[in-house]
């Protein structure tokens, strides 16, 4: 990959290739899902749109987000660099829209970890709530300062240790939502719930309307990919980790859904109007004390998750920086640590500038509406990505079926996603939040279109070396 055009720059100290084997490869995906938030907060929207056939939906969001991560391990088995989508669009339709690409992805991945480290106030409120404690919000402020500060000095450190941490994390919290979701069970007595496996009980509609917010619980599983160039083997790596985690995040989801149901004894709206729905499920149960840890799994998980979004979000800001589109600094690396110091400290401030900015909507509005700005980039790109793989492919020779197969469906989830973002126009707190995101991607093409104007020889070296 072209840094910069001069000598020094190829002197500069790299990223650490093949530091991470292949359960840190997938535990960068698998934290940037956190999969324990999606009973501890995000599972609500769902519950309260889908109702008793919200299983549903995240089975059908399951199966769309395995066929576009099929697509995106296609790209990533040709094309193991550290900007991963910007890489991939770019290389197959020019510079600018794979400048776009990363650029969304710059906004998804952060935007992403202001919402995580709003709402990780939220599940501390959780566990001292079950103590009969409570923090004033300055005090919650200064945590969440503290907790984005923590994050920062991880993945400033080594990606090694970040990414390691972030999977044994996870790992930890999504063993202890197993536990307690199978304690719930026990006490209920059975697993077969007639209800929600009633064909003609499940409200159709709410299961399609649902899908754009099941399809928020998988975002981040592709991060993998931006970690290519300190992967071991990534043509192996990183397609298993983004395959591997999407598929067992998608089970998990589906299967926790149904139990959280089942153990509401159907009162989906319960949940639906819940910001603790984990904590109602296991008061139901008699199990008022399993709260507290639940939402300590989750206060991990969010730590995780949130370094899994810096990690991602730096990754793309330094290929982008090295390909001169955004500020060369952006490209620098640590002779040390071999991490892209820059972009992390950039990341992390736009992270917690973001979250503090936003201290005056409330944690949890703050969560919704950057939760749901975060998705509009993701989105899109995943569309981006599902056709940019048989393009890919067709071009070098070798295009089969299963990849036309899995660009349509793919792609056509995504298009679904994308429409019921906005129809019927998103309601308070998140109203404006399409033309922002419009308002973000307009700046980034001014801005890309001026540097092919002065600069186009930039464009030119770049192009070239975009052809792989």
């Amino acid at each position: 990959m072209v840094a910069t055009t001069d000598v020094a720059a190829h002197a500069a100290p790299q990223l650490r290739q093949g530091a991470l084997n292949l359960p840190e490869t997938i535990g960068q995906s698998i934290a940037n899902i956190a999969p324990t938030l999606t009973p501890a907060i995000n599972i609500s929207v769902v519950a309260g749109i889908a109702g008793v056939g919200s299983w549903i939906s995240y089975l059908i969001a399951t199966i769309g987000c395995v066929f576009v991560g099929s697509c995106i391990s296609t790209l990533a088995k040709r094309h193991p660099e550290a900007g991963s989508y910007f890489v991939y669009i770019g290389r197959n339709f020019g510079p600018i829209p794979g400048a776009l690409a990363g650029w969304l992805m710059i906004l998804a991945y952060l935007s992403c970890g202001i919402a995580i480290a709003s709402s990780a106030p939220l599940f501390l409120t959780s566990i001292l709530a079950s103590f009969g404690l409570v923090l004033p919000h300055t005090g919650l402020a200064i945590y969440m300062v503290a907790f984005i500060g923590l994050v920062a000095y991880a993945a400033y450190r080594d990606v090694q240790l970040s990414s390691r941490v972030g999977l044994i994390l996870e790992v930890v919290s999504i063993g202890i939502v197993i536990i307690i979701t199978a304690m719930v069970v026990a006490k209920h007595g059975t697993v077969v719930d007639p209800t929600q496996l009633t064909v003609s009980k499940l409200p159709v509609g709410g299961i399609m309307s649902a899908m754009a917010f099941a399809v928020f619980s998988f975002v981040g599983f592709e991060s993998s990919a931006t970690l290519a160039k300190e992967a071991r083997d990534p043509q192996r790596a990183v397609p298993f980790a983004v395959m591997g985690s999407v598929a067992a995040a998608g089970i998990f989801f589906t299967v926790i859904c149904y139990f959280m149901v089942l153990g509401m004894n159907d009162n989906a709206s319960a949940i639906g109007n819940s910001g603790s729905p984990f904590s109602d499920m296991t008061a139901a149960a008699h199990l008022p004390w399993a709260a507290a840890i639940v939402y300590f799994a989750a206060s991990i998980s969010a730590f995780a998750c949130t370094l899994a979004c810096v990690n991602a979000g730096s990754r793309m800001l330094y290929s982008m920086g090295r390909y001169q589109f955004l500020h060369g600094s952006m490209g620098l690396v640590h002779k040390k640590h071999k991490t892209p110091y820059a972009a992390i400290l950039t990341s992390t401030a736009l992270v917690l500038v973001g979250a503090l900015a936003l201290l005056p909507q409330g944690f949890l509005n703050a969560f919704d509406e950057t939760g749901t700005l975060c998705t509009f980039g993701f989105v899109i790109v995943y569309l981006g990505v599902a056709l940019t793989s048989s393009v890919d492919v067709f071009k070098a020779g070798i295009l089969k079926p299963f990849h036309v197969v899995s660009t349509v469906i793919g792609g056509a989830l995504m298009v679904f996603v994308i429409y019921s973002s906005i129809f019927p126009w998103p309601a308070a707190p998140c109203q404006y939040l399409p033309q922002i995101f419009l308002a973000y991607v307009a700046i980034g093409l001014a801005w890309f279109l001026v540097l092919k104007f002065k600069s186009p020889q930039v464009l030119t070296s770049i192009a070239n070396d975009m052809e792989g």
